[in-house]
């Protein structure tokens, strides 16, 4: 009888934590420069939100900046409103992240793209590097010229990292294949300028280039559209954007943030929100390649059969891909 009295009892105290976990639970989100719809890594996340609050009936806050000053300001703004947990987008919020839950020591943050090292802060990061590896492999094993072409957004060791994937990717597959970058800027700016994206890339296209792979944000809009117009092959990122222009997509560098977003708010709103970084990899789940209706004409049963191999061997530790943020270099 005492037994079945203390398991009452303790059933009583789990059940009051997780209600008041649930009375806690005002989710949020501040999406970055880009917007939320700019159909990439902010889009992505949006889907990710929109699908917990779709599932649950819980609704969430959001802001969009527009300007790199309303950061600090959204993020705190958020807290003292209650919203927990407060999600983050990008690498350039972990400054404002940091301060705010300092700040903030009993409200649970969350930011994807960068580490900030708080015991109320979840780190969500990616090994880039993985999945832009298989799309280099790809674009070279479809390329007819035996050269490929990167067009990055702001240049930051993050993208280099994405980079630096896939030209490992593209000389695996081809030792003997050139890969031509280009940076768009060295401001936030470079996330947002669809023209200069179409510049560069008609500028790869002119040396040789037939595959050009963007990781550039909303810029990427136009790498896409002028791989379009000139008949070339383009890869998009973030977000599966085969469906943008099908026939010259070649395929998308996925990054799941759509799952890591709706990961922070379901677990959160069952009370089991863990601080502490999560690095999500293709052995994970977090990154991969697109293949739908949109590009599957594109890509020969061999090309898949090699890319998939190569992931098995990534996965089991056979294939090493070197990761751009460890020491920023890039080694074959």
């Amino acid at each position: 009888m005492k037994t079945l009295t203390r398991a009452a009892g303790l059933a009583t105290i789990i059940l009051g934590v997780a209600t008041a976990h649930a009375a806690d639970f005002k989710p949020a989100v501040v999406f970055d420069m880009g917007g939320k719809f700019d159909k990439s890594f902010n889009e992505g996340v949006y889907h990710g939100a929109e699908k917990f609050k779709e599932e649950s009936g819980t609704r969430y806050r959001e802001f969009e900046v527009t300007n790199e000053t309303q950061r600090e300001q959204a993020i705190r703004k958020m807290a003292q409103r209650g919203s927990n947990p407060v999600l983050g987008i990008g690498f350039a919020q972990a400054p404002a992240i940091e301060k705010v839950a300092t700040e903030f020591p009993d409200t649970n943050f969350a930011i994807i793209d960068m580490v900030v090292d708080k015991p109320n802060v979840q780190s969500i990061v990616f090994k880039e590097q993985e999945g832009s590896f298989l799309v280099g492999m790809l674009a070279a094993m479809k390329s007819e010229t035996g050269k490929v072409g990167f067009v990055g957004g702001m240049d930051i060791p993050l993208i280099r990292k994405f980079a630096c994937g896939y030209e490992q990717g593209a000389k695996y597959a081809k030792p003997d294949v050139e890969v031509i970058q280009n940076m768009t800027g060295s401001t936030p700016s470079a996330w947002n300028d669809p023209g200069r994206g179409a510049e560069l890339t008609k500028g790869q296209f002119d040396r040789g280039v037939d595959v050009v792979f963007a990781a550039a944000g909303g810029t990427g809009v136009g790498v896409y559209q002028a791989a379009a117009d000139s008949g070339k092959y383009a890869i998009g990122v973030d977000s599966n954007q085969n469906h943008l222009h099908p026939g010259t997509m070649l395929t998308s560098m996925v990054k799941r943030v759509d799952v890591a977003a709706y990961n922070v708010f379901k677990t959160a709103s069952e009370g089991k929100f863990k601080p502490g970084i999560n690095n999500l990899g293709l052995a994970e789940g977090g990154v991969g390649w697109a293949l739908d209706e949109n590009n599957k004409d594109l890509i020969t049963a061999d090309m898949k059969a090699k890319v998939d191999q190569a992931e098995k061997d990534i996965i089991a530790g056979k294939i090493k891909v070197h990761d751009y943020m460890s020491d920023n270099s890039c080694s074959y």
